[in-house]
């Protein structure tokens, strides 16, 4: 309930005779809705298209009225025809005051109506003198005669036509005798501004005319602003005992009762409900609604926003707004208005702040991890058994004739291939994230240094001896190694050059899983390590295996029986059609709410998928006859490079004949053959006993 000054209702009244539009504005804190005027001379259903009006905005059920009581009760009328019983919600000036006229058979309509009337007094001097008052001693008031009829309900003779229904006035007639009387409720008001005018008068007349019996000539010429300045500054008791001053704006104190309309067991009547006397006093608990109000009704443009909507105001209506939800990652700051939350925050849930979004890593538990982990288990395991067997049986035909050394440089690289998973799933930190660049392309590099160190040897000395019989430079094992090792300095010495340029560290990504829903953000825990990073580490090793593929092709026409050149062909082909795969589902997720996981995954299985291609392929059959068939692992004989060379060329020579024979048969017998129990399969192992370079 806003307190209503009497400045407060000339500014409502001057709104409403200014404005006919429903564009709203704010009056003293108070939001207009509508500003409807009501015709001097209203014609047929004017009051209902007022209501229809009113009904444009049904959130605004406050009706402020200024109007006669006449009017008053035919817009109550009017909102009784439509069906309107409880919607609105009346407030009425003092025209409508605590009147009955307005609302007599209007009482459903009308209740809960609250209206206002001056704080008033009766005057017991008035009375005694009013009462005195008759045709004889009242003779200068030339409307009392008139009043004298129909308070008596008589006839005086020279007013008004013959009526032998209505009686003839004696004149002895008395007020408050024969008729009922209640003093009119502004009497004070009057007589206080009777001696108001008065007291203006006398205190100008002591400042003009100083001493002077009646007026001066400076008095007579006066104007009405002078006038107008002593009756504000003007400070006396009036009639009631209550004090008569005037604010700057030559306002009185406003003294307001304060009635509501209310329907009792089915009795109407006016109660008071407070006062307004410089502040508001109400009884709220002594308020009434309609039987359908559970709470104190409301009266608004538009109902207020819920948390985390912020208001958007419509264009023209500053009072009325839409509520508009902040969308995505933005929060309520004020009622109209959205922000966003920093980099590492989210709304909370009603949206009226930001929290922290929550931090995950790679898990242990997690499927993305047991996949990986259980191969890297399973191929350490494999690689282990292999190496084992291998020293177990370091000195038989078959581990000499398979280049020792490199074998062991190669099942070294398929170990570090397999345990970079553990690294690549271990929780993020410095030491981690060191780790995990020196070993990401280390083990790859072990692997294909060690393969394209052995293929290019394999190319060599069929390519030499296809020209002499001259044995090419560094064949021998310790050449071979100070190759594969410079091979992988390389990679070491890029590493370590990534180390000073850009020290290892761990960071939070938001971005990576930074959903459209921020109920599902998460930041990501991990190294520093950008997908451009990582391709560059492995850059090296691929290349290797690369280079290592094209000796693989070159060397297909080497016989099978010489160096395993076509194992390792096919293991280069399979691995390369692995990270072929891998390229496209790695840099096809990178936009994915899961690309951790999936890029994590892919990773880890690609380099044990490549370790176990080499694993398989190359070691497997080797331990097969070392555990299972011992017999086949024996040396026959000791042939020299010339005639390994000489026999390798020959071979070729007739492979190439042999392909315009009908069967394609080829008969050689440049190579000694073992023959086993159980298979027609011939292998045959070559020792060279050079020790050249």
């Amino acid at each position: 309930m806003k307190a209503h000054t009497s400045k407060f209702l000339e500014a409502l009244e001057e709104s409403t005779a200014k404005r006919s539009t429903a564009e709203s504005q704010w009056v003293r804190g108070v939001c207009i809705a509508q500003s409807l005027k009501i015709p001097r001379e209203p014609r047929p259903g004017e009051f209902d298209k007022i209501i229809k009006r009113l009904m444009e905005t049904p959130n605004a059920r406050a009706v402020i009225m200024f109007a006669n009581e006449d009017d008053i009760r035919r817009i109550l009328e009017a909102a009784k025809k439509t069906n309107q019983t409880g919607h609105f919600l009346w407030i009425g000036s003092d025209s409508w005051g605590s009147k009955i006229a307005p609302v007599y058979q209007q009482e459903e309509i009308a209740e809960g109506a609250v209206t206002i009337l001056p704080k008033r007094a009766s005057i017991d001097g008035f009375d005694r003198y009013f009462r005195s008052r008759t045709l004889a001693n009242n003779r200068r008031n030339v409307w009392f005669a008139e009043f004298w009829e129909e308070n008596f309900g008589c006839k005086l003779g020279s007013h008004g036509k013959r009526n032998s229904n209505i009686k003839k006035c004696t004149g002895l007639e008395r007020i408050a005798r024969d008729s009922s009387y209640e003093q009119e409720g502004k009497v004070q008001f009057v007589i206080d501004a009777v001696y108001s005018m008065a007291y203006a008068l006398h205190n100008m007349h002591k400042d003009i005319c100083p001493g002077y019996i009646g007026l001066c000539p400076r008095m007579s010429t006066v104007d009405g602003k002078e006038l107008l300045s002593y009756i504000r500054a003007v400070n006396f008791n009036g009639s009631a005992g209550t004090p008569v001053i005037f604010n700057e704006n030559g306002d009185a104190p406003g003294r307001y009762d304060i009635f509501q309309y209310q329907l009792t067991n089915r009795t109407a009547e006016y109660k008071i409900i407070g006062h307004w006397t410089n502040q508001l006093h109400l009884s709220v608990e002594d308020m009434q609604w309609d039987n359908r109000e559970r709470t104190h009704p409301t009266s608004v443009c538009s109902l207020p926003c819920k948390p985390g909507e912020r208001k958007k105001m419509v264009k023209g209506v500053p009072c009325c707004w839409h509520c508009e939800r902040c969308e995505g990652y933005h929060y309520q700051v004020d009622e109209v208005t959205c922000e966003m939350c920093a980099f590492d925050k989210r709304p909370n849930a009603n949206r009226t702040d930001c929290q922290p979004i929550p931090i995950i890593k790679l898990e242990w538990h997690s499927p993305w991890a047991i996949v990986p982990v259980f191969i890297a288990i399973f191929g350490i395991i494999a690689t282990t058994f292999v190496i084992v067997t291998f020293v177990r049986h370091n000195d038989t035909p078959i581990v000499r004739a398979s280049g020792r050394e490199l074998s062991y440089v190669l099942l070294t690289g398929i170990f570090l291939c397999y345990s970079i998973t553990f690294l690549m799933i271990a929780s993020p930190d410095t030491a981690i994230c060191s780790l995990r660049r020196i070993f990401l392309g280390l083990g790859m590099c072990f692997s294909y240094a060690a393969l394209l160190t052995k293929t290019n040897r394999i190319h060599r000395i069929f390519e030499q001896g296809k020209k002499s019989v001259t044995a090419p430079k560094f064949i021998s094992p310790a050449s071979q190694l100070v190759i594969t090792f410079s091979l992988i300095s390389m990679q070491l010495l890029g590493v370590f050059i990534w180390f000073g340029v850009d020290p290892p560290h761990i960071i939070v990504d938001y971005g990576e899983q930074r959903t459209l829903d921020p109920e599902n953000a998460r930041g990501v825990l991990k190294c520093d390590i950008s997908d451009l990073s990582l391709i560059c580490s492995l850059g090296y090793s691929i290349l290797l295996m690369v280079t290592c593929t094209v000796y693989a092709i070159k060397t297909r026409g080497v016989p099978e029986t010489f160096n395993e050149a076509k194992p390792i062909g096919f293991t280069m082909y399979t691995t390369c059609i692995i990270w072929l795969a891998f390229i496209p589902i790695f840099f096809g997720t990178a936009q994915s709410a899961e690309k951790m996981y999936i890029q994590t995954t892919t990773l880890t299985i690609s380099m044990s998928l490549s370790a176990s291609v080499s694993l398989g392929m190359l070691y497997m059959p080797k331990v097969y006859i070392i555990i299972f068939h011992p017999e086949q692992n024996v040396q026959k004989r000791k042939r020299s490079f010339k005639a390994v060379v000489t026999a390798a060329t020959m071979q070729s020579k007739l492979i190439q004949k042999g392909n315009d024979r009908p069967n394609g048969e080829v008969k050689t017998e440049l190579c000694e053959s073992l023959e086993t129990n159980t298979s027609s399969s011939k292998t045959t192992y070559v020792s060279y006993s050079n020790h050249g370079n």
